[in-house]
């Protein structure tokens, strides 16, 4: 955490938001600064901990209170506090402005030189809504009250098998409930680039293309009109082969790798999936699944903080945040020794 604290520009990151604040925070009843608060908020994030919990880790964590920004005898903010400057840095700059910190980790890697290869994966996780859905449904049904979550939605997973009273095989739906986190992510740098958060029942394939465009925006893609080393790749599995996701691609000379449907059965379809560069790079495609795997495992989100698809926003785009900073630090580091490059596509 000394490392995080001292190595990362914390004013650049926080500017954007400091004018939420009366005179820029520099004046008036503002007990923390903004920069303290958003560093206390990330201890929660990169710990998979509550913000109950983290304040209770800041006052007895001298490398917590350290981060922060807190003297040694200072109390930290109350979990309330942060829920305030949610809140506040919401209603004034909205939900939008927590894309935007995000993004400052991408800039903030290509300052520090590290290297962002020619591959992007894309795909979505689901992050369960905070509710009992047994209980959700009683106080609705019989209490005739409004959902927990009015944003969450279901949608149906996969189908898994299930033995019946008879012990007869069957085949069921598998429900997700809650939201989803639309992802891309740099196979070289594995440091996500884009973030959409959406309810769980917006299709994937819709969504590919606005994750491009923040990709383009954050000038981590490159287009060729001839060499396919040359200019960036997309991957993403079945869910994502739509007309318009192949068409966006052709039309901004970007390599085609999403993983194509059965029923493309055109001569266009089996040519491209012939292609030798596009068999090397779909075999990358499932490694943004370990990033999933991290933030769930590590940073709780596997199931939600907040109620509602606009909190969510918040901690789909502070989860990202905090697995690129710890990601920055181990690229960074000088002791760091990385794996050998894989020759496709400069992945």
């Amino acid at each position: 955490m000394y490392r995080l604290r001292q190595e990362i520009p914390w004013g650049t990151i926080v500017a954007p938001i400091v004018t939420a604040y009366k005179g820029g925070a520099e004046y008036g009843p503002t007990p923390y600064h903004p920069e303290k608060l958003l560093r206390m908020l990330l201890v929660a994030y990169l710990f998979g901990i509550s913000e109950r919990r983290c304040e209770e880790m800041v006052n007895d964590t001298l490398s917590a209170k350290y981060f922060v920004g807190l003297g040694v005898d200072e109390s930290a903010p109350d979990h309330s506090t942060l829920t305030v400057f949610k809140t506040r840095i919401t209603q004034k700059l909205g939900v939008g402005i927590w894309d935007k910190l995000f993004q400052k980790t991408i800039r903030i890697a290509k300052k520090k030189g590290i290297a962002f290869g020619r591959l992007q994966l894309i795909d979505s996780t689901h992050t369960t809504a905070d509710v009992n859905e047994e209980a959700d449904h009683k106080r609705r049904t019989k209490e005739d009250k409004p959902p927990r979550d009015p944003d969450a939605t279901h949608k149906v997973k996969k189908q898994k098998d299930a033995i019946t009273s008879s012990g007869k095989k069957i085949k069921i739906n598998d429900y997700i409930y809650g939201f989803k986190a639309h992802t891309s992510m740099n196979r070289r740098s594995r440091l996500i680039t884009s973030v959409k958060a959406t309810t769980a029942r917006d299709d994937d394939g819709i969504h590919f293309i606005d994750l491009v465009k923040k990709d383009k925006r954050l000038g981590v893609v490159k287009s060729s009109n001839d060499d396919p080393q040359d200019k960036t790749g997309y991957s993403a599995d079945k869910g994502y082969d739509q007309g318009d996701n192949h068409y966006y691609l052709e039309k901004h000379n970007l390599f085609n790798a999403i993983i194509l449907k059965d029923n493309r059965t055109k001569e266009k379809w089996q040519e491209m999936r012939k292609d030798p560069d596009y068999q090397k790079v779909i075999k990358f495609r499932k490694q943004i699944e370990n990033k999933f795997g991290e933030e769930k495992l590590h940073h709780r989100f596997g199931r939600c903080r907040y109620l509602g698809l606009r909190r969510y926003k918040i901690q789909a785009f502070m989860t990202a945040m905090a697995v690129n900073l710890k990601r920055i630090m181990l690229l960074t580091d000088p002791n760091y020794s990385p794996p050998a490059p894989s020759l496709c596509l400069s992945t």
